[in-house]
């Protein structure tokens, strides 16, 4: 079963950095399509940026030109560089991946926290 762990959320002020990072128990080099996602209180868990097993990328609007996601397959870890943080960008992070090869199809991590506050 693909596990995937999270970790770097934190505490940062407004106009910080933060990078995430997402650690997968398999190789991660043909799967389908992982991604970051985060869900703010009272708010629906929306998708914040995606790469594909060919290296594709796609982001939120919101995460545009300051967040990058990126991936090190010989460390089977996504990554999600954040920038110019703003608090709106506080909730709880999470990595997903998706392959139509699984039974389950999607996996989920247990998520990261990020908050942004002065």
């Amino acid at each position: 079963q693909v596990q995937l762990v999270e970790s770097g959320g934190g505490l940062v002020q407004p106009g910080g950095s933060l990078r995430l990072s997402c650690a997968a128990s398999v190789g991660i080099f043909s799967i389908n399509y992982m991604g970051w996602y985060r869900q703010a209180p009272g708010k629906e868990r929306e998708l914040v940026a995606g790469i594909t097993s060919s290296g594709n990328t796609n982001y939120a609007d919101s995460a545009k030109g300051r967040f990058t996601i990126s991936r090190d397959t010989a460390k089977n870890t996504v990554y999600l560089q954040m920038n110019s943080l703003k608090p709106e960008d506080t909730a709880v992070y999470y990595c997903n991946a998706y392959d139509p090869r699984w039974k389950a199809g999607t996996v989920w991590g247990q998520g990261t926290q990020v908050t942004v506050s002065s």
